[in-house]
């Protein structure tokens, strides 16, 4: 984006309706594509939910969600592509064993599923010929054409302009999208809506409340401004979920440095270590030291301080809700 595209900033209070106590965090930028701006995280001083305030409003975020954004471009569907019942027995356990991939859900008989931020359909790819009858919602109109070419229904738009579901779905699954949307509560409260009685929500969100966030601050690779609009702890996306009308059944830490070594990335190069970043970059993209990588993550995911996380929940059946 040239530096002379003006982006339209909106102030939003905290969603969850307290009154305006807020206290600024930090200040940063977009380091991942190196967009203009600087953009505040505050925390509400009453519920403790950070969020970016002010914010871009609806009509100009998506100028930082260029065609190039990383899960547009890594959930595209091969022509080539073999279907998960087709990969021979030992290296699908191979990369269960191996892999950093979050995308886990519970176990369940197939059924209906939704994939908000379904991107370019990578997941609805596995999902369906796992049995699951797919469809999905994509911000993206690039990325959703490409899910719609690999043969699944998705709606392109924000969540908000989606059309209610005409049969209710068993599993709502998102990773990473939650810190994306302008409110939470009213997705989740939606969603809920969508789901049968008992059915399963799965959400990957990054985890503010871990030690890398203190340590790095703006750095942090998962802060990712402007794009992630809330930051969420432990405690705060419990709360966010309940409101929502979920009720949390379990948390898992993803087994994945990455989040580790972009930060120290950003940091050599904020301090101009161009051979160190270097190395890092290597490190992340599985082409050095991928037994040490492979150690770290695991380590990481059992002390819950990979800095991403994700949360199981289901639709709280109590009529408060």
């Amino acid at each position: 984006m040239p530096s002379n595209v003006e982006v339209t900033l909106e102030h939003a209070p905290c969603p969850v309706g307290c009154r305006p106590s807020d206290r600024v965090v930090l200040t940063g930028r977009d380091r991942l594509h190196g967009l203009p701006g600087a953009f505040t995280v505050v925390r509400c001083e009453t519920c403790g939910l950070m969020r970016t305030d002010p914010r871009p409003n609806l009509e100009t975020i998506g100028k930082f969600y260029p065609e190039e954004y990383g899960p547009y471009r890594d959930t595209r569907v091969a022509a080539d592509d073999a279907p998960p019942s087709r990969i021979p027995f030992w290296k699908t356990l191979a990369r269960r064993l191996l892999s950093t991939d979050s995308r886990q859900v519970p176990s369940l008989r197939p059924g209906r599923m939704l994939e908000v931020g379904c991107a370019s359909g990578s997941f609805l790819f596995q999902m369906a010929h796992a049995g699951w009858d797919v469809s999905g919602i994509e911000f993206s109109e690039t990325a959703a054409t490409a899910a719609r070419a690999a043969g699944y229904r998705v709606h392109v738009g924000p969540l908000d302009s989606a059309p209610d579901a005409d049969r209710l779905y068993d599993l709502i699954v998102g990773w990473m999208v939650l810190e994306h949307l302008p409110n939470p509560i009213q997705a989740l409260r939606r969603l809920s809506a969508w789901s049968k009685p008992g059915a399963w929500l799965a959400m990957s969100v990054p985890d503010a409340g871990s030690l890398e966030f203190r340590v790095f601050g703006d750095a942090w690779y998962a802060l990712d401004l402007p794009r992630h609009l809330f930051h969420f702890t432990r405690r705060t996306i419990g709360r966010i979920l309940g409101l929502g009308g979920w009720k949390v059944r379990r948390i898992l830490w993803h087994s994945n440095p990455n989040n580790l070594l972009q930060s120290l990335r950003s940091v050599c190069l904020d301090r101009g270590w161009r051979s160190a970043a270097d190395v890092l970059f290597q490190v992340i993209e599985g082409r050095r030291a991928p037994r040490a990588r492979l150690m770290l993550g695991r380590l990481l995911g059992l002390l819950h301080a990979s800095g991403r996380m994700t949360i199981w929940a289901q639709r709280d059946e109590r009529p408060e809700a």
